[in-house]
């Protein structure tokens, strides 16, 4: 990867995630209190909506950035020869990159999901006061992140590739967006299980058997308490919420990209 491309994927991607971030914050809060162990009313309603706020203005320039840099760097490694160049293998490409993507800005995720998850669900504590409590409990550690990016990336690639050859050019940037916005969709649906098991895990109390991180443990508790219901709780507010943020987030993350190159 050229300098010019590994600014215009940092800037961009990083822009990009402040966007979406800032701008469904208040979607987020609803489908965070929805999966709550309390329950939505308790974890606070519709009050306070902008709790956590802070730390998801702090996380997602650099968490997005991270991952765009790390994304684009793997797919240019991967597609200068080999069998990965090939175009049949391409979603195993992307898959590989979106992965790696995950790994690296998970490090800065990780800590700031945490902080934000709990203000959303604690409106009686401060974000400051909740990432003394978190770093005490030494809660970021031990989660574990979704699979998302695993289904969303793919697909928002084979979507692009599929509506360009049909069209005879590249995209443009809302196209781009649009199928950032079905991807998001169709992932967010398949995950729904997993991101209620993470938002447990990552509500739950230090040392408590929720907190150790057994994703199936979770899961199995979940569908034992309130059924399939219980598994997809938040998913409408979770599907409109991803394929928005899919049709902000990649499609600024092309506009700008596209304006810096």
């Amino acid at each position: 990867m050229e300098r010019r491309e590994f600014v215009a994927s940092l800037v961009a991607g990083g822009c990009a995630g402040m966007c979406v971030d800032l701008t469904l914050f208040p979607l987020d809060t609803i489908k965070t209190r929805l999966q709550s162990q309390q329950g939505f009313y308790k974890a606070g309603g519709f009050r306070g909506i902008y709790a956590g706020v802070p730390s998801a203005a702090v996380g997602s320039f650099p968490n997005a950035a991270a991952f765009f840099v790390t994304y684009e760097y793997t797919k240019a490694l991967l597609g200068t020869g080999g069998v990965f160049a090939l175009p049949h293998v391409a979603p195993v490409t992307h898959m590989l990159a979106a992965s790696l993507g995950e790994v690296v800005a998970c490090l800065i995720r990780v800590p700031t999901e945490v902080v934000k998850q709990r203000a959303q669900a604690s409106l009686s504590s401060s974000t400051y006061n909740i990432l003394l409590a978190t770093l005490r409990e030494e809660v970021c550690g031990n989660q574990k992140l979704i699979p998302f990016s695993l289904v969303q990336f793919p697909l928002w690639e084979y979507l692009k590739t599929l509506w360009s050859s049909r069209q005879g050019h590249t995209l443009y940037s809302w196209q781009s967006a649009v199928c950032g916005a079905v991807a998001g969709a169709v992932a967010a649906l398949v995950t729904t299980p997993l991101d209620v098991a993470k938002t447990r895990i990552m509500l739950a109390k230090a040392g408590s058997t929720t907190a150790s991180g057994n994703i199936p443990l979770v899961l199995y508790d979940v569908w034992r308490s309130r059924g399939i219901a219980g598994l997809f709780a938040g998913s409408i507010p979770r599907m409109t919420f991803i394929s928005v943020g899919g049709f902000i987030f990649l499609g600024a993350y092309e506009k700008v990209r596209r304006t810096l190159l």
